[in-house]
């Protein structure tokens, strides 16, 4: 006596961890997070009232960030990718040197100076020891972005445009430079007057600074060929 086969049942749906994120939900809560950990600190803000200032659940913020401090880690590296891609630590064969410099320059001082950048600055610098807030800013953001233009340096290195004996202490010496007085003057709250024309008489003196102490020797700082041309 035959059966009549049974219909094989469909496979089940990923539960849990393994279903796909919703990168909107994803970005709305960074969105709040950064605005909130703005305002009010780190400590002055909970997963409930960033999941309110989102629009969504606290289960779907533990979902996406895990913890609170992950979540700032994740805040921070996004206001760096805002200013700072990746793709603009990329060697570029058709730009000059100190152009692409420039940019970086630019990009680098203009995050710095953002009121977000010197909000949470003030919040990492006032928490009381142990530095665990700092150590988190500071693998999230400004490692991230030095470990970012080291690689670069190197590359440029390789295209024999630079000569650069310790590749992290000229990263630092960079990020430094481009700091400089403009940038104490803002965390102060001296900023009455800031032009752009000295924001960038600012940073193209740091970018010739650093040629003249790194360029290939014979290389004029402002001349420096594309990395097409050095390769030849």
């Amino acid at each position: 006596m035959s059966s009549t086969p049974s219909k094989t049942p469909p496979p089940p749906r990923p539960s849990g961890p393994g279903r796909p994120k919703d990168l909107g939900k994803r970005a709305a809560i960074l969105e709040a997070a950064k605005r909130m950990f703005v305002s009010h600190g780190f400590e002055g803000v909970s997963m409930d009232q960033i999941a309110a200032e989102a629009g969504v659940s606290k289960l779907t913020v533990y979902s996406h960030f895990g913890d609170k401090e992950a979540l700032f880690s994740e805040a921070i590296s996004a206001k760096c990718e805002e200013q700072l891609s990746t793709g603009l630590f990329a060697i570029d064969a058709d730009t000059p040197l100190r152009e692409r410099l420039l940019e970086i320059g630019r990009g680098f001082f203009a995050l710095i100076a953002s009121e977000e950048a010197l909000a949470i600055h003030r919040v990492v610098t006032t928490q009381p020891p142990p530095a665990k807030l700092g150590q988190l800013f500071w693998d999230a953001g400004p490692r991230r972005v030095q470990e970012a233009f080291e690689g670069f340096l190197r590359e440029e290195v390789a295209a024999g445009a630079l000569e650069v004996p310790d590749v992290h202490r000229a990263a630092s010496q960079f990020f430094c430079l481009l700091k400089g007085e403009l940038h104490m003057r803002l965390l102060c709250g001296c900023n009455a007057g800031f032009a752009a024309e000295e924001v960038e008489a600012h940073v193209q003196g740091t970018i010739d600074m650093f040629l003249r102490a790194y360029a290939r020797p014979g290389d004029p700082p402002a001349a420096v060929a594309p990395a097409r041309s050095r390769r030849r």
